[in-house]
């Protein structure tokens, strides 16, 4: 089996941590907590902190696990030498199959969605959606043909992306403690929401809090997942990166401290430029215009547009991975077609048409339950139209339970904080946000653990026990 060789360094691998989470999220994610937490500031920040806790507790337990192993595949790798090569597959198969595409797909609309906001498109408008299968074409493409091009703009959008967030950190920070502003938002909450026929925020009232709601707490956590996810993604290259059992372990860490720091920084900084009350109507691009001028607006869109871009580019790098992670292993559909690297640019091509087609479908998937009637603005649509930016990125920390527990067994040679204390905090941590997901999705949970379930019979039946690699 042809073998990927190491092509990227520290600084590219730190770029991809935090280009891939950052970005999206904020954006996505930013009205979505705020609404969810009935624009209760403290709340939503202690959401944050919270998701944000548990992502770099795991990311440090799998820099553990990137010390001790490195293969192809970083999840799938921890997974066989810790759990089992069967469960190392069942693993790659959720991945690759629903993970991946998931997020990607959903990141190819949203880059889409922002772009087209620049000319007057909405969110559901067919040209939004015919863009968003364009992006996903020229992103595989360009991770696939020129995987070195698509580090450099990796790079490049991680630094683009950053410029308005600190900007608005520090700025909206300053001018809401000069103002009062920040000490009103964080003494009051929203309610009486009035929504539009198409479910639109028109208004709604501030008033001053009165407690702090669990409920919402681990509704906001739930929200934040999207938001904080990506990190493991980086585990996807290890194989690639330079010196990886030093620089994965530092790109994981230093990567997500920072995209925590980040994110309640610039939280803070919009929660002082408008009240919350005209926050959640109206978006961040009023909170940009406040503080820097009428312009601000059509720049953050811009900004955005390559922020998801930039997410879109690190989500395919992983993506293009994923099936040849499997073949490399003779396992799944076609190891000896999908194991296969390209003369010319030393990649999976023939993984990435696969993947390609599966992030097609999702994408869809993603259209008809989420911009389609069928779903309705409430969510109380079919349970087989879940939320695919939520459930199926949640679902993958239950995967990583078996994970955690046999480093504590195997983990012979680590000291005790890294074998026990560490992968129980990482336990505990998963377990949190599987219990906001139940908490917040209800029965719906029930139609995305059928979907998953019938996409891991087809896994199955491609197990190919007899045939495998063996390590």
């Amino acid at each position: 089996m042809a073998e990927l060789k190491k092509k990227y360094g520290l600084v590219t691998a730190i770029c991809m941590v935090v280009g891939i989470v950052v970005g999206s999220g904020v954006f996505f994610k930013a009205e979505a907590m705020l609404n969810i937490t009935k624009g209760d500031l403290p709340v939503a920040l202690i959401s944050w902190l919270l998701g944000g806790i548990v992502m770099v507790i795991s990311a440090y337990t799998f820099a553990v696990m990137g010390t001790m192993y490195e293969k192809i595949n970083g999840i799938v790798d921890y997974s066989e030498a810790l759990v089992g090569s069967k469960y190392a597959y069942y693993v790659g198969w959720f991945m690759a199959s629903v993970y991946y595409p998931a997020m990607t797909s959903a990141l190819a609309w949203l880059s889409a969605r922002y772009t087209m906001a620049l000319f007057g498109y909405g969110a559901a408008d067919a040209e939004t959606m015919v863009l968003a299968f364009v992006y996903l074409i020229l992103s595989f493409a360009l991770n696939t043909l020129s995987p070195k091009i698509a580090g450099h703009f990796q790079v490049s959008t991680t630094v683009i992306k950053l410029i308005p967030l600190v900007l608005m950190a520090i700025v909206g920070t300053v001018f809401g403690l000069k103002n009062g502003v920040l000490a009103e938002n964080l003494g009051s909450v929203v309610e009486n929401f009035i929504y539009d026929a198409e479910g639109n925020l028109i208004s709604c009232t501030q008033v001053p809090r009165n407690g702090i709601s669990a409920n919402l707490i681990l509704a906001g956590v739930c929200t934040s997942v999207f938001a904080y996810e990506g990190w493991i993604i980086a585990t996807a290259i290890n194989s690639e990166l330079k010196d990886a059992k030093k620089n994965l372990p530092r790109a994981l860490v230093l990567g997500t401290i920072v995209v925590v720091v980040v994110y309640m920084l610039y939280y803070i900084g919009i929660s002082g430029s408008i009240k919350t009350s005209e926050l959640l109507p109206n978006g961040a691009s009023l909170a940009f215009k406040t503080i820097f001028g009428k312009v601000a607006g059509t720049i953050l869109t811009v900004f955005i547009a390559v922020s998801c871009l930039g997410t879109l580019n690190g989500l395919t790098l992983a993506c293009n991975r994923g099936y040849y992670s499997l073949a490399a292993r003779n396992r799944g559909p076609r190891p000896d077609y999908l194991g296969k690297l390209d003369k010319a640019t030393e990649m999976p091509s023939n993984a990435s048409i696969v993947a390609l087609i599966v992030n097609a479908l999702w994408l869809f998937y993603f259209y008809m339950a989420n911009l389609t009637p069928f779903a309705g603005y409430t969510g109380k649509g079919s349970i087989f139209l879940f939320d695919s930016t939520e459930l199926p990125l949640i679902c993958v920390y239950a995967f990583y339970l078996p994970v955690y527990v046999m480093l504590m067994v195997k983990g012979k040679e680590l000291n005790v904080f890294r074998r026990f204390i560490m992968p129980i905090l990482s336990l505990a941590g998963a377990c949190l946000f599987i219990y906001a997901a139940i908490a917040k999705h209800g029965i719906k949970n029930i139609g995305f653990i059928i979907v998953a379930v019938v996409i891991m019979i087809i896994g199955a039946i491609y197990h190919n026990p007899k045939t495998a690699k063996k390590k």
